[in-house]
């Protein structure tokens, strides 16, 4: 007599994509969760309830290539075609970087700069290098009095960042262009918030980066060429008492405060972020 053929459960395929993706990420079990639930068409919370159901095999399968992408360090979010930040589920492509918890320290940041304006005051704000919108949307949807700009060189993170700003009906203005180029000479700011590129040319942490723009990830020798376009061209954008706010590597705090301070910002100041390392630093005009 044929043995029956053994049942392959949810519980299982998550086992076993768990111990595939050691080896490759820093949340296994996570990721393996968001895909699984992904492929399933089920939430996250909901998995342990199905743990001893079968998984039927058109989902098995899914599943399985998208554990391979993994695997191969093919970002989850690219995988999903979505990313949760702030507040915001934001749609995102290889067209942009992959928006990271640790950027969500200078929304905090932008608004603990004027609390009340909640009540709707009208400020001018810009993102430098947007990407998916992630920065600019989240100050859209803390303070709709807010003016917000958003640029970027590349035209197809623009195409996704407005598609983000139309799913989530925030009000945006978008440009493109690079850095102060996306602008008219005339514009001036209260706040200039960015999240540049800053990793170095030969950094050996962009192998696991591979699948993300590298022009959204690299700046030069030492990482701080595009940090030192911004800096330095902001003090002409800003208006009296405005603020720039940007993020920039762990191990680059002291550089950045010393192009901050060679700008002539007043009040240079650098916090960090969920994993104790400088992270953002910013300054305002006397």
């Amino acid at each position: 007599m044929n043995e029956p053929a053994a049942v392959t459960t949810v519980g299982q395929v998550l086992r076993d994509a768990t111990a595939r993706l050691a080896a490759v990420s820093d949340s296994p079990r996570l990721d393996a969760e968001v895909l699984a639930a992904f492929a399933l068409g089920k939430s996250r919370g909901s998995l342990f309830a199905y743990d001893r159901d079968a998984i039927a095999e058109p989902a098995r399968l899914r599943l399985l290539e998208l554990i391979e992408a993994r695997a191969r360090q093919v970002p989850v979010a690219y995988l999903t075609g979505y990313k949760e930040f702030w507040t915001l589920r934001l749609r995102v492509t290889p067209d942009v970087l992959v928006p990271r918890p640790d950027t969500e320290l200078l929304v905090e940041w932008a608004l603990s700069l004027w609390p009340d304006d909640a009540a709707g005051t009208v400020r001018r704000v810009i993102d430098l290098g947007t990407g998916s919108g992630a920065i600019a949307l989240a100050l859209a949807r803390e303070r709709p009095a807010w003016q917000i700009t958003g640029t970027d060189a590349s035209q197809a993170a623009l195409a996704v960042a407005r598609g983000n700003a139309e799913s989530l009906a925030l009000t945006c203005r978008w440009c493109a262009g690079s850095w102060w180029a996306a602008l008219d000479a005339t514009d001036t700011f209260d706040l200039v918030v960015s999240n540049p590129p800053y990793i170095a040319d030969g950094d050996t942490h962009l192998t696991a980066l591979a699948a993300e723009p590298r022009t959204a990830l690299t700046a030069g020798a030492d990482g701080l060429d595009d940090l030192r376009v911004i800096i330095a061209g902001t003090p002409a954008r800003l208006r009296s008492g405005g603020w720039l706010l940007v993020e920039h590597g762990h191990d680059q705090g002291a550089q950045v405060r010393a192009l901050f301070d060679e700008a002539g910002f007043a009040g240079v100041q650098t916090r960090r972020d969920l994993g104790g390392n400088e992270r953002a630093t910013a300054g305002h005009r006397p």
